[in-house]
C-alpha cells in the first residue's frame, strides 16, 4: 500500500506496520515485520482476549467480584473499577467513572491466575498466543503494559479480531461495543472525553475528539495505542485493521502522524 510509505517520514529510528483485511489477507506492510517492539498498552487487548477466553471456558464470570470492593471482572476490563491509574487505590465507586487503570488490568491478571491456578503470562500463551501462532510475542510482567511483539504476530491477532476463531463472535461483539455507556474520563494523551467510551479491554472510537485514529475512522472503530509509540485499530466499516509499532515513545509526533496515516490508509482501501 502506497499510504504506508508515509511512515518513512516519521521521526522514529525503527517502525513497522501492516494493514490487514477482514478476510485475514495483508493489504500492505512496511518495515521489519519480525522486529520485536515493546507494546506498552497495546498489551491490554491481548490480555483482555485471554480474559474473555477465561470467561468462555467458565474459569471466571464477567460479573463476579474482582479487584476493589464492589467491582467485577467486567469493571476491570472496562476501566470502571474505580482503581487509580497505577496503584491499587480506589478513587471512585465501581461503575461511576472511566478511570484508565493499569492497576485494574494487574488486578484482572491476578484474579484469573488465582481462578485458573496458572500464572497469567502462561495463561495468555496457552489461550491466545500459541493457538494463533504468535511465537514472537511474550509477556514478562504486567498484563497492562509489559508485552513484546512483532507486526508479523499482530497481523495474526488483527485477523482474529475481525473473524474470531478462538472466541465466539457474540463474545467479541459484546467486548467491542460500549460497556457502561455515558461515562466520562480522561483518554491518556488526549485529555478529557465526554463520553469516554470503552468496551472490554478495547477503546471505542465513537465521536471522540481529539483522537489517535483518523477523521475518516468509523465510530465503531476499536483498538488501543501504547506509550511506546504503538497502535492497533480495527475499523469494521472499512473491513480492515492497521497495526503500527515503533521504538519512539508516544508524543506530539504521534498525535500529528497517526491520524494522517490512518486517513490515508482508509482512503486507499476505499479506492480499491
Amino acid at each position: 500500500m502506497e499510504s504506508l510509505r508515509m511512515i518513512e517520514n516519521w521521526p522514529v529510528p525503527t517502525a513497522s506496520a501492516a494493514v490487514v483485511r477482514a478476510d485475514g489477507s495483508v493489504a500492505g506492510a512496511y518495515g521489519p515485520l519480525e522486529h520485536r517492539f515493546p507494546l506498552a498498552s497495546v498489551t491490554k487487548p491481548l490480555a483482555a482476549y485471554a480474559a474473555l477466553l477465561a470467561v468462555e471456558e467458565g474459569a471466571v464470570e464477567l460479573d463476579e467480584p474482582a479487584g476493589p470492593e464492589g467491582a467485577t471482572v467486567r469493571h476491570l476490563l472496562a476501566h470502571t473499577s474505580g482503581l487509580a491509574f497505577d496503584e491499587q487505590r480506589a478513587m471512585a465507586a465501581p461503575g461511576t467513572r472511566r478511570i484508565y487503570s493499569n492497576a485494574g488490568f494487574e488486578a484482572l491478571g491476578d484474579h484469573i491466575a488465582k481462578a485458573t491456578d496458572i500464572p497469567f503470562p502462561q495463561y495468555l500463551h496457552e489461550a491466545v498466543l500459541t493457538p494463533l501462532g504468535m511465537t514472537a510475542t511474550d509477556l514478562q510482567g504486567s498484563p497492562a503494559k509489559d508485552g513484546v511483539s512483532t507486526v508479523a504476530d499482530l497481523i495474526r491477532f488483527a485477523a482474529e479480531l475481525q473473524a474470531p476463531r478462538l472466541l465466539a463472535p457474540q463474545t467479541l461483539a459484546a467486548a467491542t461495543g460500549v460497556a457502561f455507556p455515558g461515562l466520562t474520563g480522561v483518554l491518556p494523551g488526549y485529555g478529557h472525553q465526554k463520553p469516554n467510551d470503552w468496551g472490554l479491554g478495547f477503546e471505542i472510537r465513537d465521536g471522540k475528539s481529539p483522537h489517535w485514529t483518523g477523521a475518516g475512522s468509523s465510530p465503531r472503530t476499536f483498538g488501543h495505542f501504547g506509550q511506546s509509540g504503538t497502535f492497533l485499530w480495527v475499523d469494521p466499516d472499512a473491513r480492515a485493521a492497521c497495526v503500527a509499532l515503533t521504538d519512539r515513545d508516544f508524543g506530539p509526533w504521534a498525535i500529528e502522524a497517526w491520524p494522517k496515516l490512518t486517513d490515508a490508509v482508509l482512503a486507499e482501501l476505499a479506492a480499491h
